[in-house]
C-alpha cells in the first residue's frame, strides 16, 4: 500500500530515508499538528529505552531541514541500525 507524500520535499527525502532503513511511515487520520509518525522496525526497550521507536512527522514544521535532519539523526542513531551498518574492526593477533 502506498502512502501520501509529505507537502515538503526535504522532508519526504528523510521519510524515504526512513523506509529504506526498514521504519514503517504512517500518516495520521486526524487534524492534529503531525501529519504522521515514523516506528522503529525492532520497538525494543533496549533501544534507548524505547524513547526514539515512535516519532511524530511534523506537517508544516518552522524549518523543513532542520526537522528532516532530526528524522535523519533518530533513524541513523538507532542502535539496531548501528549494529547492522557499523563495520566491525578485527584485531589481528601478532
Amino acid at each position: 500500500m502506498t502512502r501520501a507524500r509529505h507537502p515538503k520535499k526535504e522532508i519526504e527525502a528523510a521519510l524515504s530515508h526512513a523506509a529504506l532503513h526498514g521504519w514503517r511511515v504512517e500518516q495520521s487520520k486526524g487534524n492534529g499538528h503531525a501529519w504522521g509518525r515514523i516506528y522503529c522496525p525492532d520497538n525494543d526497550k533496549a533501544c534507548r529505552c524505547g524513547e526514539f521507536c515512535v516519532s511524530s512527522v511534523w506537517s508544516t514544521p518552522k524549518n523543513p531541514g532542520n526537522h528532516a535532519n532530526a528524522i535523519r539523526r533518530i533513524v541513523d542513531n538507532c542502535s539496531h541500525q548501528r549494529e547492522v551498518t557499523t563495520p566491525r574492526v578485527l584485531q589481528l593477533r601478532t
